[in-house]
């Protein structure tokens, strides 16, 4: 196999990797009934003037599966992470006690976990474009290095390898969204 081929198939295994953590990342962002700190993630408070995230104001713990602990090292930022946390909309009543915020993660309704895993499939489909996208690029570079001189058999043969990991690629994201979508479906 030629050098520009094992170039072009590393390329394409990067963006698989990237496009596959970005899916897990998003992926534990949705939440399936029990508490995890990283549905807060995305929350920002206002930190003497700056938005700052969450997590770089405060400790986020998980007692029990049901409740998020939110410790602020500074008591001053109770009421503001506790303003951020209902900003943000998440479906959630922070319940501020002086020391702590806690959040009761409520169950989910059958309609709620079924807007969840459309959503997973969104993200799913989202992280399939990214490899269709590499695909298509990496078919593309195969071809300009074929019009250059590489032969053809090795041409259809990185083609053929493309291919296999791009399939491959594809079965993990549909593993990852039947987990999850076996995580929100169980009650």
């Amino acid at each position: 196999m030629s050098e520009e081929v094992k170039q072009i198939l590393g390329t394409l295994d990067g963006q698989a990797q990237k496009a596959i953590t970005y899916l897990e990342h998003e992926l534990a962002k949705i939440r399936a009934g029990k508490a995890n700190p990283q549905i807060l993630e995305s929350i920002h408070v206002d930190y003497y003037g700056n938005s700052t995230p969450l997590f770089q104001v405060a400790n986020v713990n998980t007692p029990d599966a049901r409740t998020l602990v939110i410790q602020p090292w500074e008591k001053s930022m109770l009421a503001v992470i506790e303003k951020a946390i209902q900003a943000a909309n998440l479906g959630f009543n922070p319940q501020n006690d002086g020391t702590i915020i806690r959040i009761n993660i409520p169950p989910l309704t059958e309609e709620r976990r079924k807007e969840l895993v459309k959503r997973t499939k969104q993200e799913g489909e989202q992280a399939k474009i990214v490899i269709r996208n590499s695909r298509r690029e990496a078919l593309e570079a195969i071809k300009r290095h074929q019009k250059s001189g590489l032969p053809e058999d090795m041409a259809k043969d990185a083609e053929t390898k493309v291919q296999h990991a791009v399939d491959s690629i594809i079965k993990k994201i549909d593993n990852h969204l039947e987990q999850k979508e076996k995580e929100i479906m169980t009650v």
